[in-house]
C-alpha cells in the first residue's frame, strides 16, 4: 500500500513502565511524586499523552496499589499543565512457571488476578485512556508468560467501555490486531479504535520494517495508531510511525538512553521526538486536539 504520512502527530510519553529499568538508570521515576513530575515535564516538552504505571516508592518494583495510582493522577490533574492521562491495565496477568519439568506450582513473581481487580484503578481514577494488551505472549524471560485470554479481554474491554475510558489496544503481534478487530465486531470495543503497535518486544513482532508494515496494514483505515520500538531504535520508529501514517511513543519505559553513554530523562526523549516529527514537515498536536480527534472526555476521579 502507498504510504500516507501523518501530518498531525501526537506524542505519547511512556513514563516509567513495570520492567527492571529502575536498576539500570537513576532517572527512572519511582515515587508518585517523581512519576507525576516526570509526566508533567514530558507534557511541557510536547507530549500530548502520558502513559503511566506505578512502582513501589522504596524498591521500584511494579505495583497495582490504588493509592499510588490515585496520587499520580491527582498530582498530574492538579498541575497547571494539560495532558491526556493514559493508565496501564496490563498488570495482573503474569504467570512465571516453576520450570520446564515442574511448571506447577508457579514461581515467585506470578501475579494473576480477575478482570474487575485488573481494572479497579481505572474505575477509581477515570483516566481518558487505559491500555488493553490484546493477547497472550512469551515475554522475554524463559518461563514468563503475559496472559490475556479472550474471555479476560472481553470482560476487561466491556468494563472499560462502560466506564467511558477509551482502550488503547496494545498489539505485540499481528494476531493481537486480529483479535482486536473481533472485539470491535462483537461490540465489546467501540470503533474507530486506538492501537499501539509494540515492536521489538521479545518475543512478539520484531522491529524490522517489513514486519512493521505488516502490522500497519492490519490496522483498519479509520482507526488511529501509534508505534514504538525499544532501545536504540526508539527514535528511528518515531520517524517510521509518522511516515506510515501513525503517531509516536517514546519514554523511559522503552528506552533509557539519549545518546551513547548518556542516560535520558523523559522530557528529553519527547523533545527529540518532536524535533524529528517537525523536521519531517509534520505538526505535533496538543492534548485538546487529541481529545477532539479520539472523542475523549476529561473527567475528575470519584470523590
Amino acid at each position: 500500500m502507498p504510504l500516507a504520512m501523518n501530518k498531525d502527530v501526537f506524542i505519547t510519553c511512556a513514563v516509567t513502565g513495570s520492567g527492571s529499568t529502575q536498576d539500570r538508570s537513576p532517572k527512572v521515576p519511582r515515587s508518585p511524586e517523581q512519576i507525576a513530575n516526570s509526566a508533567i515535564a514530558a507534557a511541557k516538552a510536547g507530549a500530548a499523552i502520558v502513559h503511566c504505571h506505578v512502582r513501589d516508592p522504596e524498591t521500584g518494583a511494579p505495583s497495582r496499589d490504588l493509592a499510588l495510582y490515585r496520587e499520580v493522577t491527582d498530582r498530574i490533574r492538579d498541575s497547571d499543565t494539560d495532558v491526556v492521562l493514559n493508565l496501564t491495565a496490563g498488570m495482573g496477568g503474569d504467570i512465571i512457571f516453576g520450570g520446564v519439568e515442574n511448571p506447577f506450582p508457579t514461581a515467585e513473581g506470578t501475579d494473576m488476578i480477575g478482570a474487575t481487580e485488573r481494572v479497579a484503578h481505572v474505575a477509581e481514577c477515570l483516566p481518558e485512556i487505559c491500555t488493553l494488551d490484546c493477547g497472550t505472549m512469551n515475554f522475554a524471560e524463559a518461563d514468563y508468560v503475559m496472559t490475556n485470554t479472550p474471555g479476560m479481554l472481553t470482560a476487561m474491554g466491556k468494563m472499560m467501555t462502560e466506564l467511558g475510558v477509551k482502550p488503547e489496544i496494545e498489539a505485540f503481534d499481528t494476531g493481537h490486531l486480529w483479535y482486536a478487530k473481533q472485539l470491535v465486531k462483537d461490540g465489546v470495543l467501540d470503533s474507530p479504535a486506538l492501537v499501539q503497535l509494540c515492536m521489538g518486544v521479545p518475543w512478539g513482532a520484531p522491529d524490522d520494517l517489513n514486519t512493521f508494515m505488516a502490522m500497519v496494514n492490519n490496522v483498519p483505515d479509520d482507526w488511529t495508531f501509534s508505534a514504538f520500538s525499544l532501545g536504540r531504535n526508539q527514535m528511528a520508529y518515531a520517524a517510521a510511525a509518522v511516515l506510515a501514517g501513525g503517531n509516536v511513543r517514546v519514554g523511559l519505559e522503552d528506552n533509557l538512553w539519549l545518546d551513547k553513554g548518556v542516560l535520558a530523562e523523559n522530557w528529553q526523549l519527547v523533545e527529540r521526538a518532536q524535533t524529528i516529527v517537525e523536521n519531517m514537515g509534520a505538526r505535533v498536536i496538543g492534548p485538546q486536539e487529541v481529545r477532539d480527534k479520539l472523542g475523549l472526555e476529561k473527567r475528575a476521579p470519584k470523590a
